[in-house]
């Protein structure tokens, strides 16, 4: 309301202003006439008038029209148009409007006697083109045909009253050039549409908004007339304007505040509008309008009010279709006044391509030409744009090559710099570990030295052994190995070194023993058969002397396969405690298979191992050293070669050793660095071809010219050639669960080397099992010994009998001296197994004792012996080769004293006992179901069945010990064991994984065996 006061006497004084002109116009125009008879015609002046009133009247419509957009205009009432009496409405405040009735029909169809009504239609749609032929424009506003008859032309001033403000008073003539009908239009239509449907008065605020959701129906009389329900007047019906989408905040607010000033009349007849389907269309031909086509002139006549910016819409629309060189594009009117007004409401940047395409109503075509391939380069400045985008092509390829070539660049600057840095981490690293290692072994080497002088002290006083059974094999080998855990656990029988009293054990147990084999083995321990079981003060002093830890970090590592020295590295906590528990005691480390980690712990905890370093471990342990320490003891070796490490080499030694060794039967191989059966495989001679021959030749020339090179060459020669496809085609694994074919096992023989040898040139052949302690004094000191019980595999040991009956002692006891001694020189102390062989040579008819194998580390043969020592009390006497049991007599010889004699016993153990179905049955189960079938031990004979248990989890592996007055009767009680057991848990369908046949067949043979060698010595004195 401020502008238009500020503007008021402007506007009065422009158009009056025009007015004046208009005025010398018409005298000039005069001029023109009186100018025809002679006189001089003044085109000048006519000219500068002109020009004069179109800057003003361009100029301040603009102001004024910006001013009066905001605002609210509403028509007078029209009387009727054929009185020449009535006067001529005024534009007056909207308190002064008075109803109108709208009439059915149009306007010009009226007759001239007949009383007219305005048609509401004629200024709330100018899109109309009926209305518009009625309401012809200028440059102004001007009224209707019809009404300007009636209008008297005097110099007559009216005074204009709009929403409230007061305009100069201008000739009617005047004042029809100054309005635009569109303002009019929109005002009326306001005004209509905020009117009561009953009363017929506009509405006031909220109930506006609620009005423009009424609908049209469809009138049935006529299809192209709708008609308004008679419950719904006019200004609540919606009707469809381009420029009149939605209302400003301030009409609003004029309409709110103007509501309840106009008169209500209480009935409104309904009214028949026409429909409205033109959308001033106009075309774009190549991105050029035509101002002089009609329907261009149509759309601008229609929407100048907005035209400025309609103006720039069209430039960019423009723009855009002569770009792309669009040939014909068909613009709606209507969207494109609607995309204006929105551009001027909100948008401050170019619109898009497809806002811009919205506006034709051939969209998809153009869309489609648009968006093709190189069309924007067949259009205006085409050639421009295809050089500007090949330049920026080029020069971006050129730049991207550039960039590229420069991340490559700073790549390989990257690796190298973080590779060497990677580099120089690990050689810190590696440097750092080599100096710990370094100092490790320097400080084991010491505390080995003051354990080998003070061995015979510390053995003779209190001490503390630290047990762990770790297998330190290598990575490979452990991730091979099934129920790893289990296989380390089988030594828990060195608990039983507590049977010297002087002797305090912890054990690290590789995996979480329950309550009921922490009991089991308790009730052991109390059964010290070297006392009498009511020594209850000694039996708690033994309970007190033994403990059982478990690494923190086996639940840390539990599929890793680590070995105990490796859990019990990373494990502070254990190792803390066991810290505290030698804390002032003389204590050392008894390990299993040595392993770097070993001098690790013993360094964290500061004790001395007894084992070799790690270094002379590695280098002594493989098969082929083995071999050289026999050799170096004197100890009679079998026929073979070590270090073999190529096929050829393979092949030559094989042949050589098969022509110079002819009745041999059976060649061995052995991996380097494996153990047990598990790296063993075997290879039968009389599959060759040319055996058969070549033991003809043999017994030709007889065994003293056999020696001879000229004579072995032909069958040297023969054996080269068929000894590649006699190992392909018959030689085998012993155990097909490591290998499962000759290729595996090649392999691997070939890669880690290896050992070829003869297995003994008999049918009865015995292994045994020596066990001895290399102390680091410098003495040998046999520990246990046992004949072999094999299962499947012929080539690993499941079980022994206890004390070994093959080999005189004597014989037994020079060979296991020579073997100790010849590895204190190598440095090697601590625990070592020797493996023999003994058979009966038919050429000499005498025995032989051959040394198979040797192993440094704890076996389970001497964990078991101890177990076996613990419960009978007994002790191994090695000069006279038996099992010294002392029995307790009831026959008091003084007061304080019982007699007691010692018997001779024997015992069968076995190890390795398997069976899948054990997980059936608990420890306490299984135990109760031997102790009803009379599977148990007699405390008072010191005879019958102990059981050794490993495994909490899987349950299926097992320990038993048989003890008996005779090795017969302890073969023949472990057997029965065994069926009675394999009766209990397995049954027709469910048999179950097992080694529990094979080794009762392996005891049947025994047993006759047995059974033949006494009766040659009852049939040797009788002869």
């Amino acid at each position: 309301m401020s502008e238009i006061h500020r503007n008021e006497d402007n506007l009065g004084a422009i158009i009056v202003e025009v007015q004046d002109d208009l005025l010398q116009l018409k005298s000039s125009l005069e001029k023109i006439i009186v100018n025809d008879r002679g006189t001089t015609l003044d085109i000048q002046a006519l000219d500068n008038a002109i020009c004069r009133t179109e800057k003003s009247i361009r100029k301040h419509a603009e102001d004024y029209l910006k001013t009066v957009n905001k605002q609210l205009y509403v028509l007078p009432s029209i009387e009727d148009f054929p009185k020449q009496s009535a006067k001529i409405p005024q534009w007056k405040p909207l308190e002064a409007i008075p109803h109108v009735h709208p009439q059915k029909k149009n306007l010009l169809g009226a007759s001239p006697g007949e009383k007219q009504k305005f048609n509401r239609n004629l200024m709330c749609n100018p899109a109309n083109p009926s209305n518009r032929q009625i309401v012809p424009q200028k440059c102004g506003i001007s009224l209707p045909d019809v009404v300007k008859k009636n209008i008297n032309t005097t110099k007559h001033q009216r005074k204009i009253v709009v929403s409230g403000c007061h305009f100069p008073s201008i000739p009617e003539d005047d004042m029809r050039t100054v309005l635009q009908p569109s303002l009019l239009s929109l005002a009326v239509q306001h005004k209509a549409a905020s009117l009561h449907p009953k009363e017929d008065t506009f509405k006031t605020g909220s109930n506006s908004r609620c009005d423009d959701q009424q609908k049209w129906e469809t009138n049935s009389e006529s299809p192209c007339v709708r008609k308004v329900d008679e419950c719904t007047p006019l200004w609540a019906t919606k009707t469809p304007l381009p420029s009149t989408t939605s209302m400003s905040m301030g009409q609003s607010e004029i309409l709110k505040g103007t509501s309840s000033l106009i008169p209500k009349t209480p009935q409104v007849p309904p009214v028949e509008v026409p429909v409205n389907t033109t959308k001033f269309p106009f075309t774009i031909i190549k991105g050029q309008i035509d101002p002089m086509a009609i329907d261009f002139s149509h759309f601008k006549q229609n929407f100048s009010m907005c035209w400025s910016s309609v103006v720039d819409m069209l430039e960019v629309l423009k723009e855009l279709l002569g770009n792309f060189a669009v040939p014909v594009g068909k613009v709606s009117g209507e969207r494109l006044v609607e995309l204006c007004r929105g551009w001027e409401n909100g948008w401050r940047k170019t619109p898009s391509v497809n806002t811009l395409l919205s506006v034709l109503e051939n969209q998809e075509e153009v869309f489609n030409l648009v968006s093709s391939p190189g069309q924007r380069y067949k259009g205006e400045g085409g050639i421009e744009a295809a050089a500007i985008r090949i330049q920026s092509c080029w020069r971006r390829y050129l730049a991207r090559t550039a960039y590229l070539c420069h991340l490559r660049r700073k790549w390989a600057v990257d690796i190298i710099t973080i590779s060497w840095k990677m580099r120089a981490q690990i050689h810190r690293t590696r440097k750092a570990l080599q100096a710990r290692r370094n100092s490790q072994l320097e400080n084991s080497r010491s505390r080995a030295q003051h354990l080998a002088a003070n061995w015979k002290r510390i053995q003779s006083s209190k001490r503390t052994i630290i047990h762990i059974p770790s297998l330190g094999y290598s990575q490979s080998q452990r991730l091979n190995l099934r129920r790893f855990d289990i296989l380390q656990n089988i030594q828990i029988s060195r608990l039983f070194d507590i049977r010297d009293k002087n002797v305090e054990v912890i054990y690290i147990c590789p995996q979480h023993l329950g309550d009921d084999i922490l009991d089991y083995y308790n009730s052991l321990l109390k059964c010290d058969g070297a006392t009498d079981g009511a020594d209850t003060i000694q039996t708690l002093s033994s309970r007190r002397r033994f403990i059982i830890l478990t690494p923190e970090a086996v639940d840390y590592f539990p599929t890793h396969n680590m070995c105990l020295s490796t859990l019990l590295k990373y494990s502070p906590r254990t190792l803390k405690r066991i810290r505290n528990l030698i804390c002032g005691k003389q204590a050392y480390i008894v390990g299993g298979v040595s392993h770097m980690d070993d001098l690790a712990v013993a360094d964290e905890l500061d004790v001395p191992i007894l084992a070799p370093d790690p270094a002379v471990f590695q280098l002594n342990s493989t098969k082929s050293e083995g071999r050289r320490i026999f050799d170096g003891a004197k100890v009679d070796t079998p026929p073979g070669q070590g270090d073999v490490c190529s096929l050829q080499q393979l092949h030559e030694t094989l042949a050589d050793l098969m022509t110079q060794n002819i009745t041999v039967q059976r060649w061995l191989f052995k991996i380097n660095s494996e153990h047990g059966g598990r790296g063993k495989a075997y290879c039968d001679a009389c599959h060759l071809r040319s055996y058969n021959w070549a033991l003809q030749q043999y017994h030709h020339y007889g065994p003293d010219l056999w020696n001879a090179k000229q004579i072995q060459e032909p069958v040297l020669l023969r054996y080269l050639d068929e000894i590649p496809e006699w190992l392909a085609h018959y030689a085998q694994p012993a155990k097909t669960s490591c290998y499962p074919s000759w290729a595996c096992f090649l392999k691997t023989f070939l890669r880690q080397g290896g050992v070829v040898e003869a297995k003994p040139p008999s049918e009865s052949v015995t292994y045994l099992t020596v066990d001895m302690l290399l102390e680091p004094g410098g003495e040998v000191t046999m520990l246990s010994c046992g004949d072999q019980l094999h299962g499947s595999c012929q080539l690993e040991a499941i079980g022994t009998t206890v004390p070994q009956t093959s080999v005189h002692p004597e014989t037994l006891h020079s060979v296991c001296m020579r073997v100790g001694q010849t590895c204190l020189q190598r440095l090697i102390v601590g625990y070592v197994s020797v493996d023999l062989a003994t058979f009966l040579d038919h050429n000499t008819v005498e025995q032989k004792v051959w040394a198979v194998d040797l192993n440094i580390a704890y076996s389970d043969q001497l964990a078991m012996t101890q177990m076996l020592l613990m419960v009978t009390g007994g002790t191994l006497n090695w000069h006279t080769g038996f099992l010294e049991v002392p029995m307790p007599v009831r026959e008091k010889v003084c007061e304080h004293q019982i007699a007691s004699k010692v018997v001779n016993c024997y015992a069968v153990i076995g190890s390795h006992l398997f069976h899948s179905n054990l997980f059936m049955l608990y420890h306490n189960t299984f135990l109760k179901t031997c102790k009803i079938h009379g599977i148990g031990f007699n405390m008072k004979k010191r005879q019958g069945t102990v059981f050794a248990l490993f495994d909490m989890r899987e349950r299926c592996s097992i320990g038993m010990i048989t003890v008996s007055d005779d090795l017969q009767g302890a073969l023949v009680t472990f057997a029965r064991n065994l069926s009675v057991i394999y009766q209990e848990i397995s049954s027709s369908k469910m048999q179950g994984e097992t080694n529990f046949k094979e080794l009762v067949k392996n005891i049947e043979d025994v047993l006759q065996m047995t059974v033949q060698n006494k009766r040659l010595l009852k049939d040797k004195p009788a002869a």
